[in-house]
């Protein structure tokens, strides 16, 4: 069956690409992939189309069919092997249940879209099918010339899939102060912190900034820049290459951090110099921020994979934790808590580095002032327990 194939570039960054179940280059899908390289697809969206269009890839060696001579009866088999796990199995149940979400058969079938719509616009006669003309009008109001308006029809795809709004996950203010404990303490005793202080660090970022895990993970110590005279402070996030494949999703901006997370990253800093970091790095500015501290290579850039196995042993610790928890619940959490404090949407928008408004009311638009979200409503007395002495 076909694969995603990880490719290294001369330059060290990594890339993706499709292989067949021959180990050749699928060049019409290679093609569009090229095409999102060079407008900048983030490192993120090229492996996921490449493993979303892997998938489609495979789909039609199964079946036989050339990618440009499918039909729409075919989308509708590869939705249905997607949803019920039937692509690489030989066994068909004869009451299947879904182990895909049909948000996840969505992101699927987003990429093979994007990819035949990228063909048509190069000419190529495939599945012109799944796109139709539609005039596009902003509402129902028209202004007074809009009828001598030259606007040209849009390209709509024809199949889409809708599934159903989630409950976005949140968490309350004392499991996350349990797992702020559990990582690291201060010791007033000694003046200093006991434990791992670099994920107490790491989660009270997340959860204070709306970061996602990879731009987290991304930051360089010359991306944070210290508050002076009661500013607050402000930490960058910059697009650039990671030694991990890791990206800033939502580009480049700036999101302002308050007084007490400061004073942790200025603790953490210490910590890691105690731990011989600032004789061993060469580059302090140029070094990342989360890095290992407990096996070689030392101080190199901590993975995801680690994080996301650190976490699952902190839920065999910490009574409370979500079995299901990742580390973008704190972003779900941090983005609800501001909304419901009376935030506007367009700023929290902004601070989550969202493309648009809509993204961020598509997400969160059923925000209310229910029971179950109440702890949160205010920030202020969210992040009280944060607090920390000072040292």
């Amino acid at each position: 069956m076909a694969t995603a194939q990880r490719v290294t570039l001369s330059d060290g960054a990594t890339t993706w690409t499709v292989i067949d179940r021959s180990f050749s280059l699928v060049e019409p899908v290679e093609a569009y992939l090229e095409y999102g390289r060079q407008v900048d697809f983030r490192p993120n969206t090229t492996r996921a189309y490449a493993q979303s269009l892997a998938q489609w890839w495979s789909f039609l060696e199964e079946t036989g069919t050339s990618w440009d001579a499918v039909k729409l009866h075919d989308f509708g088999d590869f939705i249905s092997a997607l949803r019920y796990g039937e692509l690489a199995s030989p066994i068909r149940e004869l009451r299947p249940r879904p182990v895909l979400s049909d948000g996840t058969v969505n992101l699927r079938l987003r990429a093979v879209m994007s990819f035949y719509r990228y063909q048509a616009d190069s000419g190529a006669d495939a599945a012109p099918f799944l796109w139709k003309q539609a005039q596009v009008r902003s509402g129902r109001y028209m202004s007074f010339l809009e009828h001598v308006a030259r606007r040209n029809p849009q390209k709509r795809a024809t199949i889409r899939i809708r599934p159903a709004r989630r409950a976005v996950p949140v968490l309350a203010p004392t499991t996350i102060d349990a797992l702020y404990e559990a990582e690291s303490v201060y010791d007033p005793a000694h003046a200093e912190w006991d434990g791992d202080l670099r994920y107490r660090f790491l989660w009270a970022l997340l959860a204070e900034s709306g970061m996602r895990i990879g731009e987290a993970l991304s930051l360089q110590h010359r991306d944070w820049n210290t508050g002076v005279g009661g500013a607050s402070a402000r930490v960058a996030i910059v697009s650039r290459a990671h030694p991990h494949g890791l990206s800033a999703k939502s580009g480049e901006r700036e999101v302002h951090i308050g007084s007490r997370l400061d004073r942790l990253y200025a603790d953490y800093v210490w910590w890691l110099c105690d731990r011989g970091a600032d004789v061993a790095l060469d580059d302090w500015e140029s070094s990342y921020i989360f890095c290992n501290v407990m096996r070689d290579p030392l101080f190199a850039p901590l993975r995801t994979e680690s994080v996301y196995a650190h976490l699952r042993s902190m839920k065999q610790r910490v009574a409370g934790l979500p079995n299901p928890m990742t580390p973008h619940w704190f972003r779900h959490t941090h983005a609800t808590a501001l909304l419901l404090a009376g935030s506007p949407v367009h700023t929290v928008s902004r601070r989550l580095g969202h493309a648009s408004v809509q993204t961020t009311m598509n997400i969160y638009g059923h925000v209310t002032e229910d029971a179950e979200l109440s702890s949160v409503a205010n920030w202020r007395e969210y992040v009280s327990g944060w607090e920390y002495p000072n040292v």
